[in-house]
C-alpha cells in the first residue's frame, strides 16, 4: 500500500507534503530528540528541573508513550485513552540514559512499522484520538511534533542551566 496521496485519492484537496515527507520531517525532529537525550549527564537527566517543571527523562517518556499508541490509532483507528506508560515504582520504567534511549529507538522502530499501514484516505479523516482530541488525523501528526518541540525546548532549558551546549536545533539530519 503506498501512501502517496495524489489529486485522484482526494479530490478538491491540494498536496502541500506528503505522507512520506511528514514521515521524514517527524523522524528528524525524534533523531534530534534523542540527541538531546544523550547530552544529558545521566544523574541530571533523571533528577534535574527547573522552576518545578518535570526531570527531562520523564517528558521524553511521554513522547514514547503518545508515538506508539497515536500511531496505532492513526492506522487502525481504535484509540487507547492516554494514560500512564509506567506506573510509579514501576520496575520496567527506565533508569538509565542507555534504557530511555533503547525504548526511544524501539518506538522509533514502530513508528516506521506502522507508518506504511495508514490508509492514504485516513489522512483527512476526522477522528477522535485518544477518547479527546477531534480533528483530521494528519493534524494529529503536526500536534505530537509541537509537543516534541515544546519539550525538546525545556530540555535545551535544562542543559544551558547545567551548562552544557545542547545541539543545535536546526540539526534534523
Amino acid at each position: 500500500m503506498s501512501n502517496d496521496l495524489s489529486a485522484a485519492t482526494l479530490p478538491g484537496h491540494a498536496i502541500v507534503v506528503t505522507p512520506a515527507a511528514l514521515l521524514q520531517h517527524w523522524q528528524g525532529h525524534r533523531g534530534l530528540t534523542r540527541r538531546l537525550i544523550e547530552a544529558f549527564p545521566e544523574n541530571e537527566l533523571f533528577q534535574f528541573s527547573v522552576g518545578g517543571m518535570r526531570p527531562f527523562s520523564e517528558m521524553a517518556l511521554e513522547l514514547i508513550t503518545i508515538a506508539p499508541a497515536g500511531m496505532q490509532g492513526l492506522a487502525t483507528g481504535s484509540w487507547q485513552h492516554m494514560g500512564e506508560l509506567f506506573a510509579p515504582g514501576d520496575s520496567a520504567k527506565p533508569t538509565t540514559k542507555a534504557e530511555l534511549l533503547q525504548l526511544w529507538d524501539q518506538v522509533t522502530e514502530q513508528i516506521n512499522t506502522l507508518w506504511p499501514q495508514v490508509a492514504p484516505e485516513r489522512w483527512q479523516e476526522i477522528d477522535l484520538a485518544f477518547g479527546m482530541y477531534e480533528g483530521p488525523m494528519y493534524s494529529q501528526v503536526f500536534y505530537w511534533v509541537d509537543n516534541e518541540i515544546h519539550h525538546r525546548g525545556q530540555g535545551y532549558v535544562y542543559l544551558r542551566a547545567l551548562g552544557i551546549e545542547p545541539p543545535p536545533f536546526w540539526d534534523r539530519h
